[in-house]
């Protein structure tokens, strides 16, 4: 059995959205090269979507491992040409997965701090 725990429904009309941990997801089918991604269901709106779907790996044609990768270097300061040698990827393409990586990150980070708790004693007030 999957463990789905820490996805949720993609769908912002299905009225589990975003909501983890539900039990609402299923996995109806696999694809992608060597079929190696799950493509999730939710059993309440039945609507379907890849499991990397609202993340900054959607969309991506290099395996995760090689994505991550590219994303770890850059955490660690190396350069875009540095990276895309270290990997052995085009420079373009530590650009693009930066890019995205970055906007994903903005949109979360929003996200959190929208929804964080009032704190009398913070710098910010």
């Amino acid at each position: 059995m999957d463990d789905l725990s820490r996805f949720c429904c993609q769908n912002p009309e299905c009225t589990e959205h975003g909501k983890r941990n539900l039990d609402n997801l299923y996995v109806r089918d696999h694809y992608g090269k060597n079929k190696s991604r799950r493509l999730l269901c939710c059993r309440i709106c039945d609507k379907r979507f890849g499991e990397t779907r609202g993340t900054a790996l959607f969309g991506a044609k290099l395996p995760s491992e090689t994505c991550l990768a590219v994303l770890e270097h850059l955490a660690e300061g190396c350069g875009v040409r540095q990276t895309a040698r270290l990997v052995k990827v085009d420079r373009k393409t530590v650009g693009r997965l930066s890019r995205k990586a970055g906007e994903h990150a903005k949109s979360l980070h929003d996200e959190l701090v929208a929804f964080s708790p009032f704190d009398p004693g913070s710098a910010v007030g």
